[in-house]
């Protein structure tokens, strides 16, 4: 099986990472491929004479890579679960259940270092006891992580175990690039109040989900029927009695529905093989590893502000189809009191600011023009938020001058070059956090950046990556896009060396007045 760019890219990046540190990340969305690129990856370390232990934690997951595998590559691998025993087998990769190999009984049949390499399929779940005790028995094993986009704080957690991440394609890249389905989001104008719901394990609970949602289900029902009539809608319910609610309510308003439990997975075979038109409902049973591409709608009744969980759910129906368009992706008017919730913008933005902006334009608009999740919509958001910012820092200016001299304010300076990573940086590893060294201070101070505000190594370090690359391009210091800016000059980031230098000259030898015909550039004359 042929991989793609990015796929080929990430085995790459992987490698080299592993080059450095023992435990690394991979970050692909959902429908990228990430089995085909841990397949491709376990064939090569199987090439160079090692072992590889791939881990998933549901049977459908531990099949799927196993099949996969064989699909991509022609290896077979042995399964270590329940019955099934790979500790004699001849092949050099095992898929395993994590609940199995962390029996120690299980663990005691192979040698701590029998497996070179292991592979963690859903990473999120890696920093769980089960897990860490598999990790810890091949303590001299090389680890990979692969999940789905996660949100900053799910990065933040994995890097506690994770020392790196090696490479991450992302969700808006992917449908740029025609890997994915272009996402529409339709903003439904009906107001769910959720009320003041109480948070277990990080998330809302189901139960408060559940009973918040029983007043709304005819009118949910009735608005998932009409948009939905030329189309196989997958919906996410909170719980199994909500969802038989949901299901009969869909019915009731003329869409062909179903619902699909654990028990009686016959139904999952009657959506699919019906013909657009129908809808499945789901206690939250298919949001990893369910891959039927006609599904061309996703409903979200599960409220969540966990930004990986969304996009599973979402992903469900983002592979793309000869003949499918789009998915179409619907979103009520939540109202929910003092938590943050995952809407559409959350899936192609990480920036909370940009994801407000698009959300608040996508409900001024409710009920009327979908909202295209697309580089177009995020880059508008983009702008109007620098707007606000530069706003905000406008007021400021005046005190920061005074506080720090002839240093650029960093901020400042990130927005100046149109650096979002750099305006929005949360360090996500361990070796991100700590304080600025002394050496990086030094450093800054150099190059005109003021270090106050740079409160951790990480963004210490990416700063002055920053500086090198911009060094290096020839591109206008800190300095000189400040001194321009305070004279009126818009998008000075985008200056080089020399034309910035060339103009602060000339305004120099003009007694630091603007000469006319920078007056009449400014006036746009």
């Amino acid at each position: 099986m042929q991989l793609r760019p990015y796929q080929e890219t990430a085995v790459k990046s992987i490698k080299q990472a592993w080059d450095a540190v023992d435990k690394t990340l991979l970050v692909l969305p959902t429908g990228t491929g990430k089995t085909i690129v841990f397949s491709h990856l376990a064939r090569d370390i199987v090439a160079d004479g090692g072992q590889v232990l791939i881990l998933a934690h549901r049977d459908e997951l531990i099949r799927q890579a196993a099949d996969k595998l064989a699909a991509a590559t022609g290896i077979g691998c042995a399964i270590e679960k329940a019955a099934e025993c790979a500790h004699d087998s001849l092949y050099r990769v095992t898929v395993a259940s994590v609940q199995t190999l962390t029996n120690p009984t299980r663990q005691a049949r192979f040698a701590d270092d029998h497996y070179t390499h292991i592979i963690v399929d859903e990473a999120h779940h890696a920093l769980s006891d089960s897990y860490q005790r598999i990790f810890d028995y091949f303590a001299g094993a090389k680890v990979l992580g692969v999940t789905a986009t996660p949100d900053r704080g799910d990065k933040r957690n994995l890097g506690l175990f994770f020392e790196s991440l090696a490479y991450e394609y992302t969700l808006p890249q992917a449908i740029t690039e025609g890997y994915l389905s272009k996402i529409r989001a339709r903003t439904i104008p009906l107001e769910i109040e959720l009320g003041k719901l109480d948070i277990q394990a990080g998330d809302f609970k189901a139960a408060q989900v559940g009973s918040a949602l029983e007043p709304y289900i005819p009118r949910i029902a009735a608005e998932i029927a009409a948009n939905c009539r030329d189309r196989k809608a997958l919906i996410f319910a909170p719980l199994c009695d909500t969802a038989q609610r949901i299901q009969a309510a869909v019915q009731a308003a003329g869409l062909d529905c179903y619902y699909c439990s654990g028990e009686d997975r016959s139904k999952i075979e009657a959506f699919e093989t019906h013909a657009p038109g129908c809808a499945m409902v789901n206690a939250m049973l298919l949001t990893e590893g369910y891959d039927h591409p006609p599904i061309d709608a996703i409903c979200v009744l599960r409220p969540t502000k966990v930004r990986s969980l969304y996009a599973q759910m979402v992903g469900r129906g983002t592979r793309p189809l000869p003949g499918k368009d789009h998915l179409l992706l619907l979103d009520f008017l939540w109202h929910v009191e003092r938590h943050q919730l995952c809407r559409p913008a959350h899936l192609v933005s990480e920036c909370d600011d940009v994801a407000r902006k698009m959300t608040d334009k996508a409900e001024a608009d409710a009920g009327g023009e979908d909202m295209l999740l697309d580089d177009a919509a995020i880059e508008a958001a983009k702008r109007e938020v620098v707007e606000e910012r530069e706003a905000a820092l406008a007021k400021q200016l005046a005190e920061m001058r005074k506080k720090k001299g002839k240093l650029v304010d960093p901020l400042q300076y990130a927005m100046s070059i149109c650096a979002e990573d750099l305006a929005d940086y949360q360090p996500q590893f361990a070796h991100e956090m700590g304080p600025p060294s002394n050496k990086q201070v030094e450093a800054l101070e150099k190059a005109g950046i003021y270090p106050g505000d740079i409160t951790n190594q990480g963004m210490a370090s990416l700063l002055l990556d920053r500086l090198s690359q911009r060094k290096t391009a020839g591109y206008a210091t800190p300095k000189q896009v400040r001194c321009l800016e305070r004279f009126g000059f818009k998008n000075v980031g985008n200056s080089t060396f020399a034309e910035a230098s060339r103009k602060i000259t000339r305004i120099a030898a003009n007694g630091w007045r603007l000469p006319d015909d920078f007056v009449r550039e400014l006036e746009g004359r």
